[in-house]
């Protein structure tokens, strides 16, 4: 099971690293050209969106990292960093794979009481 929480809560991390160069990258350019977000409908909260698109990723790729080693602690972060995705992101067509990966490599590494056999 950790090893399992480890590959998720990696690909679940790198794919929530592509949601967040996108979601970054929009909020500068709302920044830039302030005029985009009449045509586009801007953001209702941005420091938030760019925090988290800095966070979420790393504590995924942390929490991945660390299923092995210290399932508790990175079942944890996998499970902020998913709660932190779908809070700041919402579930759509592209956050639903790096959320429910995180959630579910969270849920492997909590639950997993003894080390996996080698």
């Amino acid at each position: 099971m950790r090893n399992a929480a480890l590959v998720l809560g990696l690909i679940g991390g790198l794919w929530g690293m592509l949601i967040g160069f996108f979601s970054f990258g929009y909020t500068d350019l709302l920044i830039r050209y302030p005029e985009l977000a009449d045509i586009t409908g801007g953001v209702a909260n941005m420091g938030l969106i760019r925090v988290m698109s800095l966070v979420a990723p790393v504590l995924a790729i942390a929490g991945g990292a660390m299923a092995r080693s210290s399932n508790v602690v990175g079942g944890v972060l996998l499970l902020i960093s998913c709660i932190g995705m779908y809070v700041t992101f919402g579930f759509g067509v592209f956050t639903m794979f790096p959320i429910s990966m995180c959630a579910l490599a969270g849920i492997l590494a909590l639950s997993a009481r003894q080390p996996d056999p080698h």
